[in-house]
């Protein structure tokens, strides 16, 4: 949530009418008006302080100076120091409430910011009433009185109402006397990737690592990636292994920011590409962030095409490894104003972003939507006060578990500038937690790394929830949303599948997985366990959770039209024997006559059950009884 200025306009404090009742600047002293004029020309040049402390000796000469009272509390406004703000428009307003009418506006941003909004509707409304308003303080009027009653509203929801936002600063071996801004995390919570701003002007990538419950002393990153240019904005992948992000003003650019992507290689992040004339235009391209499976990218732009100032858009990784034609998306997530910042959870479901163009609490604020089964998002939900308050809210991004966020703020512990601090996110707001699975995929005969495509499918609805493809040496990570049941799969051409589940529909462990993949060659007598080919209890009848893993070897047997396999059927030792042979040759059975329905010639297909005499577990638990309970395909001829 970066901050940037919105000016009060304290200025505005100086052309006001003179409706006095009580307070006459005439008789202002002449050495407190020159005193005030000094703290005006030195808050001109955002000395604000030091303007502070002349008009402070401007009251002390004519306390009765409303002028200088409501300077002063615009100047603590410029510098969001609200209690001081709210205190020095009191003490106008006091002298003559009649004169002090006009500031009402100012007044209740004050009050806003310190979130107490029914007493700044109170205000605004008050504004609302001074006769022969302009047309710009009437907008500008009606714009805040909306967000306040928006906030107003927003408070009744109990889950706001109750939520304690206490960010902590990350500490001084992460934040510095310049900015530091724009976190980006990798899946692990292990390593923390941000911009820092050098000597004020030049931005540059830094890291830290985690460090028991602190993290390291921050470092460049090292290789070709930082550079006497601005670097920024950027979105590190899930594995720690690619770096998209904002370049401005490179000599190779297409416009005046463009999206690069730098790689990670045994020397450091390699020399930065740019995305090409797909991603980038002659406009502006922003903000990028990469979902955890490598294959889609969120970004912003001002191209023409959208829906006003920046829009988001989506662009997907196509098999030859370019990117496609980005799409905007839609006037469900893109206004007519500004939205920005997007960043994809490692669920790959919810999406966070900034709007100034939807109802809000004023400025920029954070916004969630979540990707419903057919790839559209809902109907953006405000994050809700406090953390979006008056100011404009940027960047944040959220831990797998879905309960930590990071975010920039120049809060009053600020070490300097903008800051690095993490919170808890509120519960109803989170995305769903989200486990993963890293490993290598490799050949079972010769341990070499294979790379290979890695697919997880919701059994129940047969999408396809991610793909990713491994890197040269068959490393992988996976991300697995809890709440849903997967089907696992690897395939390469010339190997048999694997197959793996995780039933996290019900109950999910709270570790993560470590699974290495050792791939059976297609050669006589591999075999492999079916493990996403599920049956109703006692019954030949395939469940329709099946169907994703069926499917998968469909697609295996047409890949390799001289293959012949055989389906064998195991169950456990509970019931007669007899009994056992026959379901477990019904059941594989069942799967060769899917098989042949699905195109596959019968030819190449042989069934067998085996009941109860081929157990692979102990048989005397629930958990060995359901290992044994399997459907097993065997290479006949390749």
């Amino acid at each position: 949530m970066q901050k940037h200025i919105i000016p009060i306009l304290f200025f505005f404090l100086l052309t006001s009418p003179i409706f006095a009742q009580v307070y006459k600047p005439e008789k202002v002293s002449p050495k407190a008006v020159k005193l005030y004029q000094e703290g005006i020309q030195l808050a001109e040049n955002n000395l604000f302080r030091e303007g502070i402390a002349k008009l402070q000796q401007a009251v002390g000469i004519y306390p009765g100076y409303a002028d200088a009272w409501l300077s002063i509390a615009g100047m603590y406004g410029e510098l969001k120091d609200y209690d001081n703000s709210i205190l020095n428009y009191q003490k106008a307003e006091a002298i003559d409430s009649d004169y002090f009418r006009d500031y009402n506006l100012p007044y209740s941003i004050n009050l806003a910011g310190k979130g107490r909004f029914e007493d700044a509707l109170h205000a605004v409304n008050r504004f609302m009433t001074v006769n022969n308003l302009n047309e710009a303080s009437q907008r500008a009027a009606a714009y805040r009185r909306r967000c306040y009653q928006f906030a107003i509203d927003q408070a009744k929801n109990p889950d706001i109402a109750n939520y304690m936002f206490s960010p902590v600063n990350l500490g001084d071996s992460v934040n510095s006397a310049v900015s530091e801004y724009y976190p980006a995390l990798t899946i692990d919570n292990q390593q923390l990737i941000f911009t820092r701003r050098v000597n004020n002007y030049n931005e540059d990538f830094y890291e830290t690592r985690r460090n028991g419950n602190n993290w390291s002393a921050a470092r460049g990153l090292t290789g070709m990636i930082n550079s006497n240019l601005n670097e920024g904005a950027q979105s590190i992948s899930q594995d720690g292994e690619w770096l998209i992000f904002t370049g401005c003003n490179f000599p190779e650019g297409m416009g005046s920011c463009d999206l690069y992507i730098s790689y990670l290689t045994p020397d450091g992040w390699s020399e930065p590409e740019n995305l090409g004339n797909k991603i980038n235009t002659d406009a502006w391209e922003s903000a990028p962030s990469l979902s955890p499976d490598k294959r889609d990218l969120y970004f912003a732009s001002r191209r023409p095409d959208g829906y006003g100032g920046s829009d988001i858009y989506v662009s997907h990784l196509l098999p030859g490894g370019r990117w496609s034609e980005p799409e905007n998306l839609g006037p469900e997530i893109n206004t007519s104003g500004d939205e920005s910042c997007p960043f994809i959870h490692a669920d790959n479901q919810s999406l966070y972003f900034t709007s100034n163009g939807l109802t809000g609490y004023g400025g920029d604020d954070l916004f969630m939507a979540r990707k419903g089964p057919k790839g559209s998002f809902s109907l953006p939900r405000n994050l809700g006060y406090p953390i979006n308050t008056i100011e404009n809210e940027g960047s944040l991004v959220i831990t797998a578990d879905g309960s930590t966020a990071y975010y920039a703020s120049d809060r009053s512990d600020s070490r300097g500038g903008l800051d690095l601090y993490t919170f808890t996110m509120r519960p109803d707001v989170r995305p769903i937690k989200t486990l993963w699975v890293k490993g290598r995929v490799l050949d079972a005969k010769t341990s070499k790394g294979l790379p290979s495509a890695v697919e997880l499918t919701d059994i129940s609805t047969r999408q396809l929830v991610s793909r990713i493809q491994t890197d040269e040496t068959g490393n992988y990570l996976i991300t697995l949303p809890v709440g849903r049941d997967y089907a696992f799969n690897v395939n390469r051409k010339g190997y048999l599948i694997y197959s793996e589940n995780f039933p996290l529909s019900e109950k999910a462990p709270d570790s993560t997985y470590h699974i290495d993949i050792p791939l059976q060659p297609l050669t006589a007598n591999a075999t492999v366990v079916l493990k996403n080919i599920f049956f109703d209890i006692n019954s030949t009848n395939l469940g329709n959770n099946s169907a994703a893993e069926l499917d998968q070897l469909v697609h295996l047997l047409k890949e390799n039209p001289t293959l012949q396999i055989q389906i064998n059927g195991h169950t456990d030792n509970v019931g007669k024997a007899a009994d056992n042979l026959t379901l477990s040759n019904g059941r594989a059975q069942s799967v060769v006559a899917y098989l042949i329905k699905s195109g596959i010639d019968a030819k190449r297909l042989r069934f067998k059950g085996f009941g109860a005499t081929q157990p692979i577990a102990d048989n005397t638990t629930e958990e060995g009884r359901a290992s044994n309970r399997r459907t097993e395909l065997k290479v006949v001829a390749d």
